[in-house]
Parts: C-alpha cells; sequence; structure tokens
C-alpha cells in the first residue's frame, strides 16, 4: 500500500498538468472546475475557467452577475443546470456562509449541484481533507489495479472502489493523492492501449499480471441511442429576428431560441415548421427556405435539426408564446449576446461563415 502510494505520489510530482485551479486551490476555483469538469472533457474546460474567472473572479461577483450572463459564459458546455446551481449555491453562500464555501463536507450536500463527488473533490482538493472521490478515471485505475471482472457501476463494484480510495489516502496528502489518481488514469491508465510501460504502479496492477488490462474495465451494456429530427426557422420581422426565451424548466431551461420542435410521423420539416409556429407563438408563417441541417448529441440523444428561413403570411406580429418565457427581436449581430443550444448555436455560426446574415 505504502509503495503504491508513494510512487504515485513521486510521478505526480513529475507529471502533473499545469491546469489554472491548481496554481492556488483556492476553494471557489477547486469548485467551478469540478462542475465544468462534470460531463465535460479537460481541453475544453481550460479555456471555459480562464474566461470564466477573468469575468466572475469570486462568489460575489457570481451574485452581481445576471443570469443571461453567466449561461453566456457557460454556453457550449451543455448541461445547463450546473450552471444555474452554481448560481444558486453563490447566493446561498452568500445567505449563509459570510460568502464562503463551508470546509464541511454535510454542509457542502447542501448546496445545489454539489453531490458526493464534488463534496469529496472540494474537500480533499481545496481543503487537503481526507475524502475519496471517484471519478471516471479513478475508476478504471482501480479496475486495472485490482481486475475487477464487473462493471464499475456495479453496486458492490462501486462500493469496492469507494472503499479502496478511502483506505488508500496518505494521511495529511489528501489533494495530492487523489490528483495523483486522476491524472494517472488521463495520461496513463488511458480507456484504449493503455501506457503500462510507463505506469509507477505497474508492478502491483493484477489486470496486467493477468494480461488482462486492455480488457478491464468491463464495459456495461450502453444506453440505446435515441434519433430526434427537429425544425427550427429564423424569422424576420423589420430587419430583426424573433428569438424566444426557453421556460425556466426542462431541458435548455432559460436558454434563447428560434421557435420550432419536433416533427411528427408523416410531417415534412417545412409542414412540422409552420405547425410548430403556430402551436408556440400563433405566428402563421410561409415562404419556407431551407439554410442547413446541423447534428448534435446530448446525453443518448442525436438530434438532426432542419434550418430555415421564414416569413409572415399575413404581415402580422403578434406573438402569443405558449413554449416560452419571452421573446424579443434582435438586430442579427446581437444573437452573439444570447446563450443558445448547441444545435442552435452551430445555426448561428454557420450564417456567420457563411454571410447569410451579417452578425
Amino acid at each position: 500500500m505504502k509503495k503504491i502510494q508513494q510512487n504515485l505520489l513521486n510521478w505526480f510530482h513529475k507529471n502533473a498538468r499545469d491546469l489554472p485551479w491548481r496554481k492556488t486551490y483556492s476553494p471557489y476555483h477547486v469548485w467551478i472546475s469540478e462542475i465544468m469538469l462534470q460531463q465535460t472533457q479537460m481541453d475544453r474546460v481550460v479555456d471555459y475557467f480562464i474566461k470564466w474567472i477573468k469575468r466572475l473572479p469570486d462568489i460575489e461577483n457570481i451574485t452581481r452577475a445576471n443570469e443571461e450572463e453567466v449561461l453566456k459564459l457557460w454556453e457550449g458546455l451543455g448541461y445547463y443546470t450546473r450552471a444555474g446551481n452554481i448560481i444558486r449555491t453563490a447566493n446561498s453562500l452568500t445567505e449563509q456562509h459570510n460568502g464562503e464555501l463551508p470546509s464541511d463536507y454535510k454542509l457542502l450536500l447542501k448546496l445545489p449541484g454539489i453531490g458526493k463527488y464534488t463534496a469529496g473533490a472540494i474537500m480533499s482538493i481545496a481543503f487537503n481533507k481526507e475524502y475519496a472521490i471517484i471519478d471516471a478515471n479513478i475508476e478504471r485505475v482501480f479496475a486495472r489495479l485490482f481486475n475487477l471482472a464487473k462493471p464499475v457501476k456495479d453496486k458492490k463494484t462501486h462500493a469496492f472502489i469507494w472503499e479502496k480510495t478511502k483506505k488508500m489516502i496518505p494521511h495529511g496528502r489528501a489533494r495530492e493523492f487523489n490528483q495523483a489518481l486522476m491524472e494517472l488514469g488521463a495520461l496513463v491508465c488511458i480507456p484504449r492501449n493503455p501506457r503500462c510501460k510507463v505506469c509507477p504502479v505497474r508492478d502491483f496492477c493484477r489486470s496486467l499480471m493477468e494480461d488482462v488490462a486492455d480488457k478491464r474495465p468491463v464495459i456495461a451494456k450502453p444506453s440505446q441511442t435515441v434519433f430526434i429530427e427537429m425544425v427550427t426557422g429564423i424569422l424576420t420581422y423589420k430587419g430583426k429576428i424573433l428569438i424566444q426565451k426557453r421556460k425556466t424548466k426542462g431541458v435548455w431551461a432559460n436558454l434563447w431560441e428560434f421557435p420550432g420542435g419536433r416533427l411528427e410521423p408523416g410531417e415534412t420539416p417545412e409542414m412540422a415548421l409552420v405547425r410548430e409556429y403556430a402551436e408556440e407563438t400563433e405566428l402563421q408563417i410561409g415562404k419556407v427556405k431551407r439554410i442547413t441541417t446541423v447534428q448534435h448529441s446530448y446525453t443518448i440523444y442525436r438530434v438532426t435539426l432542419h434550418c430555415y428561413f421564414c416569413s409572415l403570411m399575413d404581415g402580422r406580429f403578434e406573438p402569443v408564446l405558449h413554449a416560452a418565457q419571452e421573446y424579443r427581436l434582435v438586430n442579427p449581430e446581437e444573437l452573439c449576446n444570447y446563450a443558445f443550444p448547441a444545435g442552435h448555436r452551430k445555426l448561428i455560426d454557420h450564417l456567420k461563415n457563411s454571410g447569410l446574415l451579417f452578425l
């Protein structure tokens, strides 16, 4: 056990990546980085983190910012409930904890968006307390190190990994050790073609001894992919573009979008767009002209989004909203000020790159 600990710590000191939140280990920086890293790759998070900290350097600045600005900073990271939880947590910290993250595991768990993993990460990385954290990298390391023959999400297997991690944390060095495990999984014990020859704990790896390292972790049956076909339309009125803000609950809550929705059986995209505009805004549209088709994904869903220009049939612009909380008419160049879901942002980028709209 001690040899594994020491080998990992020595390796980490020589190979740790230069990440911006590692420069201070402030509780705020650790918290924001951990929320961003949920379901998002490291290389994407670094730039987002730097921009976030530059604009919102502390918790107080979050409470002073408007929601639109926070969502815009988050745009592209996906899973937007995370950004909403950051706002709610910042407000809660200001009201109850003098604007600081508490160094108490149970209190952290009471904050919006902070679960077992994130609380453990804050406690161990920010406060150097001996709390275990388990991410996909650590799961993979332990599945190979102990040659676990069942999927890591199996209840007993998951409990085994948590228990082993807690026992292995060297006293007073939780910050380094937990990060060393994650770094090992990210740089050496990678999903495919693990770099066993340079692994600091290769002499203790049971799956390597059994020559099954490439078969660990055991992969659980993947969730079935759901394919969705949708349509959206850009409506211009007096030189401005109609956008609407999604409701406060549901997928992409509080983000802006162009009206549209799912195709129903037997519908063409053009038919669906006319129907969706009528249902969502009570506007009668026509003169539908195709722009492009974009693809995007979230969780298990794969979305094909058909994109069109459209115009009013009768010239009357009197929206009555049924699927949004508000609408705005904006100049094309103002679209960059609003946070949109991935598919709509890809459409805006296409319009900008193709010169179809002056953005």
